[in-house]
């Protein structure tokens, strides 16, 4: 039997028997009730943020790393339109989040009323559903719905809007087992024709490849480890997108690296040159494909997607298998094994010494200097420092996002969280606060410019009042790295506005947060202030003075195919053709 309770109790009771345990938030006018009935309990913990948009990403590296839904608690009008961004970036990385927002009364929608926004409005484009909700006898079951729509199918952000008389009022609590969650039961299991007609084409593929993406992590460990498994089995490689790394270990004979833009030169010229492409879980994001035309023109394609709308969106392809990956690399590997485990043993061979080829370039060679820290250098020796350890990385966006792709190496899932699709500025600091608060014994890193840093770095507040000892290993070359080095490579090396100045002196600012400062701008003083960083009992922020006008290489240019990239700095007159690349 059920009992009535206020819709602010109801929230927290849906938020327990969901599981919650932590949620990310910042309170406001219109959610006090709900607050009132945080305070009254000790089930879940509350970590304030100092921005909402903050909340939001601490919520999505929460959700990152641990597969579960994040929760973010925000008020009415600016509390909502500031966790817009958070929104978005979920979105476009199919990040599995619940936002509630707080709302003016019911009787006062509509008159612009003090802090009233239409919040349900301006969160439909960035949401995968939202919910304004009026009946508190609705309330307890449209949370319960949220949660099911968030991590069904390709999971992502949804937000329920709750007046303030809503919270106040009461009405007969509904369990999850009466919730209504039937209507949406996205497909899980993969056409068997079309999975065997793919198992028929990789029994018989002289080239092929696996490119895989975000969609991979977010079905599971247990998906990863079946594609490990299938990997590991048929001898073919595989590349990764950025929101993929991780899913396949770095370590593994058959990784080719990260593919796209800043992919590695042997990823890309596979993905070009290949005669099968098997997407799993990726969705031709623009940075992946290049010039659409041009890309992988001799190749018969496979997706895997459980999303439908992603099928045919961006590129044809010959075999589309809707389903969770999980459940479709179960059924190819079972049909697989069962015809015989047969695969082009000879095209595979001469495949493979193609690939290695490539390989041998070194496209991740740099000039190194005995004065200056190379981005690239400073990486290499957090990687080489770091490596074997309980470790996550969070990044921020831009040239040291690229560099951390390249040089950090992760042998398991949901050990990287990063903003691909929206490329959010401000994202690393707050989802490594949500990565810490999950895993409190964890190193977390969080590999930043000093520019998108500076976006969110109240946040610093946070990670001290909660005690999240989080590293924040800010690549300083006092320049919007990215957008400078697309000025000088594609605008005529005209700079405008890409330069940072007046910036802070970070080591005292991390003395006015309370946490622990370091500064280094010497390649032989790097190892000792990384270790010392990793060994302090707290917050960190490391200011690494690197060489201020170093560019990010490889780099396809804009609107190129995937077999012209840029190498280095001698090639930006020019592209690889020139170097002997070997087409396929």
């Amino acid at each position: 039997m059920t009992k009535a309770m206020t819709g602010a109790r109801m929230v927290v009771q849906a938020l327990k028997d969901q599981g919650v345990d932590v949620v990310f938030g910042y309170p406001g006018g219109a959610v006090l009730p709900i607050y009132d009935e945080i305070f009254q309990q000790n089930d879940i913990r509350h970590i304030l943020v100092r921005h909402e948009q903050g909340a939001v990403h601490m919520a999505e590296g929460y959700a990152r790393s641990t597969g579960k839904v994040g929760v973010a608690l925000v008020t009415s009008g600016p509390g909502a339109t500031n966790a817009v961004t958070g929104l978005t970036d979920a979105l476009l990385d199919s990040i599995p989040i619940v936002v509630l927002s707080g709302q003016v009364p019911t009787f006062m929608i509509g008159t612009d009323g003090f802090q009233e926004a239409d919040t349900v409005g301006i969160t439909r484009p960035c949401t995968k559903m939202n919910w304004l909700v009026k009946d508190t006898a609705k309330l307890s079951g449209t949370i319960h719905e949220a949660f099911h729509v968030a991590r069904s199918g390709r999971p992502g952000p949804v937000l329920v809007d709750i007046p303030k008389d809503v919270q106040f009022a009461q009405a007969e609590y509904t369990p999850m087992q009466r919730a209504r969650t039937a209507h949406y039961q996205p497909r899980l299991k993969g056409d068997i024709e079309a999975i065997t007609a793919m198992v028929e084409m990789l029994e018989t593929a002289e080239r092929p490849i696996f490119y895989t993406g975000g969609g991979v992590i977010n079905s599971g460990v247990a998906a990863s480890q079946l594609l490990r498994e299938f990997v590991e089995a048929t001898g073919f490689p595989i590349t990764s997108t950025l929101m993929g790394l991780g899913a396949y270990p770095a370590s593994g004979k058959s990784w080719l690296g990260m593919l796209g833009m800043h992919g590695l030169y042997e990823a890309n010229l596979a993905m070009h040159g290949c005669d099968l492409m098997i997407n799993v879980g990726a969705r031709f994001d623009d940075r992946i494909t290049g010039r659409l035309k041009d890309f992988s023109p001799n190749s018969r394609k496979v997706h895997i997607d459980i999303d439908p709308s992603s099928i045919n969106k961006v590129i044809r392809v010959d075999v589309p298998i809707i389903g969770d990956v999980g459940h479709v690399l179960e059924d190819a590997l079972r049909i697989w094994k069962a015809r015989g485990r047969k695969v082009n043993k000879d095209g595979l061979a001469k495949w493979w010494k193609q690939i290695k080829e490539w390989q041998s370039v070194n496209c991740l060679d740099y000039k190194p200097s005995e004065k200056t820290i190379k981005p690239q250098y400073a990486l290499q020796r957090l990687e080489a420092l770091t490596k074997g350890m309980d470790r996550y990385v969070t990044t921020e966006v831009g040239q040291h996002q690229m560099w951390a792709a390249q040089f950090l190496g992760f042998e398991a899932p949901n050990r990287w969280m990063t903003s691909g699709g929206l490329g959010t500025m401000g994202y690393g600091l707050p989802a490594s606060i949500g990565v810490q608060v999950a895993h409190p014994e964890a190193l977390v890193i969080n590999v930043a410019g000093e520019a998108s840093w500076l976006m969110n770095m109240q946040e610093m507040g946070t990670a001290m009042q909660f005690r999240a000892p989080v590293k924040q290993f800010i690549l300083n070359n006092e320049r919007l790295g990215m957008v400078r080095q697309w000025q000088e490579l594609l605008h005529g090396e005209r700079y405008s506005h890409s330069w940072s100045e007046s910036l802070p002196d970070f080591v005292k600012l991390a003395e006015a947060f309370g946490c622990k400062g370091l500064k280094v701008s010497d390649p032989r003083d790097l190892d000792d202030a990384i270790m010392e960083m990793i060994r302090y009992d707290g917050p960190v922020i490391f200011d690494c003075l690197v060489e201020k006008h170093e560019n990010c290489f490889p780099m396809i240019p804009s609107g190129k195919p995937h077999n012209e990239m840029l190498l280095g700095e001698a090639d930006t007159q020019g592209v690889i053709g020139a170097k002997g690349a070997v087409l396929v």
